[in-house]
């Protein structure tokens, strides 16, 4: 099936009548989605002329400053230079991408409705705490189910397919899929923790799952820290 992706750029008025300046510290990371990508010289040179420095960029996306469903590459770029980010856009999905994974501050302006907000930090620690548990879990568990997305750009088939071979002492499972049913992950009961390769943010329906869910990503990030520990160990 061919798949043809088709650019939705909003074409109306923006109100950045309560964008404020004050409340943001110096150096901004400037982030959108494509809705809103026309407007992001106007809101550069705005905040620019109230004493910020804005930085935008970007790693696999089309555009800079270009957040792309579960991918934040664009902000992770910058998250050193920067003091906060600055979401425009609606709704929360992609600014709490940003500081799930990125240890800053996340403001969020809705240009439609002239809405100023931030990111709670209790919402994210509530998140990581869950990823962590289901880490957990993930060493205790011996009999495994890894979720392999067929979309393109989450197909991690490989990836899941190297990890059975490598997890010694349990047992793997491959379940490949268009699009998640959730109703039928409960036919799998024998299933004591699932491995997530596809969208990271499958964890924000966490509660949907009848048991844990860990996502690939924080199992390969656990895995380069005890190597890293490894080695200072043997070093000593």
């Amino acid at each position: 099936m061919k798949i043809i992706m088709v650019e939705g750029r909003y074409k109306g008025q923006i109100d950045l009548s309560n964008l404020d300046a004050n409340i943001l510290p110096k150096r901004i990371g400037l982030t959108t989605t494509v809705q809103f990508l026309d407007y992001i010289d106007e809101i550069k040179q705005l905040l620019n002329s109230k004493g910020k420095e804005i930085f935008v960029d970007k790693m696999q996306q089309k555009y800079e400053g270009q957040l792309l469903g579960c991918d934040h590459g664009g902000a992770e770029k910058i998250k050193d230079i920067v003091d906060a980010f600055l979401y425009i856009g609606t709704g929360v999905f992609h600014p709490l991408g940003i500081a799930i994974h990125i240890d800053k501050e996340v403001f969020c302006y809705d240009p439609l409705h002239a809405v100023m907000s931030k990111i709670d930090r209790k919402q994210v620690e509530r998140y990581n705490a869950k990823r962590k548990g289901a880490y957990l879990r993930f060493l205790e568990a011996k009999e495994i189910g890894f979720l392999v997305s067929m979309k393109p750009g989450q197909n991690n088939f490989k990836k899941a397919i190297e990890w059975k071979n490598k997890l010694n002492g349990k047992n793997c499972y491959i379940f490949v899929f268009d699009t998640l049913d959730f109703n039928q992950i409960e036919n799998f009961p024998f299933v004591e923790c699932w491995v997530n390769t596809a969208c990271s943010r499958i964890l924000d329906d966490y509660d949907k799952f009848p048991k844990p869910l860990v996502d690939l990503s924080d199992i390969e990030k656990m895995e380069l820290i005890a190597k890293a520990e490894l080695i200072e160990i043997k070093a000593k």
